[in-house]
């Protein structure tokens, strides 16, 4: 069940509904708001609709026992794609991005491409949905792969495109898409989030990754697994150490982080710093917050480009533990707390 974005899925049923609905959609917003299950469910509901009706069209839940959920929940829907990154079978880690050959051709690490499911028309129904997520992740031949197909729309194709964000995108492809914005979700939408996603977490440690999460469920799914309280209270020690002490700490947090077992905390760190740093920049005032800015800047283009640069896990966390610990020297323990 879909939880949140009531705006965003009216407006995409309504156009469906009526007839007029466009064959793209850019659905932009912050990482971990719901925006790629906001597509899923579309994608369901659509696909449902079209096939074997018996959908309601006020929301976008659908009977789990319909013939198009079983099918999509075995990845055996021949209507439906979703373009994302995949791993590479040589190394087990994910590749660096999407790319072009995900869209016009196969082999045996790829798979088959996207452009495969356009040579006949669609088979279950006059529909079929593709998801990209995320289209930030497409490579430059990628994109303007994608750019043909929303320039040339395969007829009764519908794309759901997830951006985190979306002023980095070619404008061709924003300027060919309808654009569905997305934001944080309240508490309570997060709680209810939460409660199904993490039903075995105590709700008091659910509470605490809901405040961590800021809106984005995604982010706190993300964080619960990464013990997330010990990186919180490994930061605040870093920022409140002097500079011998804050080396040190740095140094050893980054050799634990580089681990290849600590993969899921490191991705945590990503996460947490630059927020870490935000909270920080809000207590202060004046030149210290103006610094405090910086800080966050510096820390959040480092934790965007980690992964995708492929950078050297142990070098980010030290340099990430470093930006944290230069709030010691900003202001007094409390004015950062």
């Amino acid at each position: 069940m879909l939880i949140g974005h009531v705006e965003q899925g009216r407006a995409l049923r309504d156009a469906v509904v009526s007839g007029r609905v466009h064959h793209a959609w850019l659905l932009a917003g912050p990482r971990g708001v719901g925006k790629a299950a906001f597509a899923q469910a579309a994608a369901t509901w659509l696909l449902a609709r079209a096939a074997n009706g018996g959908v309601d069209d006020d929301d976008f839940a659908v009977d789990p026992d319909h013939p198009t959920v079983r099918l999509l929940s075995a990845g055996s829907h021949i209507d439906f794609r979703r373009v994302q990154i995949q791993e590479n079978p040589k190394t087990g880690k994910m590749r660096p991005g999407i790319s072009v050959d995900q869209f016009v051709k196969s082999d045996t690490t790829i798979g088959e491409p996207l452009n495969s499911i356009f040579r006949t028309r669609p088979a279950l129904s006059e529909w079929r949905v593709v998801i990209i997520d995320a289209v930030d992740d497409l490579n430059r031949n990628a994109a303007n792969a994608f750019l043909k197909h929303l320039e040339e729309p395969p007829p009764n194709t519908l794309f759901l495109a997830v951006s985190h964000s979306p002023g980095r995108l070619l404008p061709t492809i924003r300027s060919r898409c309808r654009i569905l914005r997305f934001q944080p979700l309240a508490d309570d939408e997060v709680d209810a989030v939460l409660a199904s996603e993490l039903a075995d977490t105590p709700r008091a440690a659910r509470e605490a990754l809901r405040d961590i999460g800021e809106g984005r469920p995604g982010r706190a799914v993300r964080l619960a697994a990464a013990d997330v309280s010990g990186l919180r209270a490994t930061l605040d020690d870093l920022a409140r150490a002097t500079p011998a002490a804050a080396s040190v700490g740095a140094l050893t947090l980054a050799r634990a982080l580089a681990a290849k077992t600590a993969t899921a905390r490191y991705d945590a760190f990503l996460d947490l710093v630059p927020a870490y740093l935000a909270t920080a920049a809000r207590e202060l005032t004046g030149s210290r917050l103006a610094r405090a800015i910086e800080l966050w800047e510096q820390a959040t283009s480092l934790a965007a480009s980690a992964v995708p640069l492929s950078l050297e896990p142990q070098s980010v966390a030290f340099r990430l533990a470093e930006l944290v610990a230069d709030l010691s020297r900003i202001g007094q323990p409390h004015e950062i707390a």
